[in-house]
């Protein structure tokens, strides 16, 4: 059975919503969930419900907290929940680490305990949006500010196999974010990344644009953590827009369609572009499973951030990464 380590104490609802979410995980997903934090007050949210056994708590007092410098804070806090909940996995005690907590603190943990991967310079928060054809892996959403041409190379290669294996997508496009469709379009960036990822064996369709993202454009969409992170909040900010425009006119609606429908319909396009629906992002290009969550992330959100955990590693991505990465000598600016 998978285990999965789950940092109880990161987020802004923890620990209760994040215990919601494990216990509906352990029932529904049928995996073993090591919840990572304050003995106590886990125990106390838990109140002896333990999931038929599938629950269990490993202790650790201190928590990293959001203000806190990422780096700084898991030297100084060796039991702070998120390094202890990503020993677990360099133990292999567990099989993923999932958090809710600080980001940058779960990517410290992450570099510094499991290391990275053979062939990865510098891994990718991965995240999916959704888009008018189903979703667009787009990496990295915002662990590199600054990047070479290399390391967009190396991101392709993550996101692909991650669309091929976890998504189920056969050959997945690949697109590189871009100002315009033409080869030539683009910074020193981008027209240089352009020319390595054409000599690559994964389904490299050119440029994207910002609009052919969410129109399907591409299954993974590759960029710098800057711009992908400036995607990111974009789409966040335009969705909840949008859900408050169809709101405004629920009224005037009603009288033509009818409210029942109304409603059905809204339901189904709010679960879309909801964040909670997709769970977490993995972090690619570490050596180990680490899903990383938003920070406001209730007991839904997290129940979906162990299912990509578990079917992450089900299709063994990071063996397949390695496998990619590892035999390829190619990379290089």
């Amino acid at each position: 059975m998978i285990k999965i380590a789950l940092d109880a104490m990161g987020g802004d609802h923890a620990p209760m919503e994040i215990i919601r979410g494990a216990r509906d995980a352990a029932q529904e997903l049928g995996v073993h969930i090591l919840l990572v934090g304050d003995q106590e007050k886990i125990q106390k949210e838990l109140d002896g419900d333990e999931a038929g056994g599938l629950i269990s708590i490993v202790h650790a007092p201190e928590v990293v907290g959001m203000e806190e410098h990422p780096v700084s804070a898991i030297r100084k806090k060796k039991n702070s929940s998120i390094v202890v909940a990503t020993q677990l996995v360099k133990e292999g005690v567990a099989d993923a680490v999932v958090s809710a907590g600080s980001t940058g603190a779960q990517m410290a943990s992450s570099l510094f305990i499991l290391g990275r991967i053979s062939g990865v310079d510098r891994p990718a928060i991965s995240t999916l949006l959704p888009t008018a054809k189903g979703v667009v892996v787009l990496l990295d959403a915002g662990a590199n500010v600054d990047c070479r041409p290399k390391h967009l190379k190396q991101f392709a290669v993550m996101g692909s196999l991650y669309a091929e294996r976890v998504l189920g997508l056969p050959s997945p496009k690949v697109g590189l974010v871009n100002i315009g469709a033409e080869e030539t379009k683009g910074n020193e960036l981008t027209i240089a990344s352009y020319q390595m990822l054409q000599k690559t064996s994964i389904n490299f369709v050119g440029n994207v644009e910002g609009r052919d993202l969410f129109l399907g454009g591409s299954d993974v969409a590759v960029c710098d953590g800057f711009v992908g992170n400036v995607i990111l909040k974009s789409a966040e900010g335009l969705a909840m827009s949008i859900l408050g425009m169809f709101k405004q006119e629920l009224g005037r609606l009603e009288d033509i369609i009818g409210n029942e429908r109304i409603m059905h319909m809204l339901g189904s396009f709010k679960r879309r572009m909801d964040y909670a629906e997709y769970g977490g992002a993995p972090l690619l290009g570490v050596n180990g499973v680490s899903v990383i969550c938003h920070g406001s992330s209730r007991a839904r959100a997290i129940k979906n951030a162990l299912r990509v955990a578990k079917e992450t590693v089900e299709q063994g991505l990071v063996p397949a990464i390695k496998e990619s990465l590892e035999n390829d000598k190619g990379v290089e600016e």
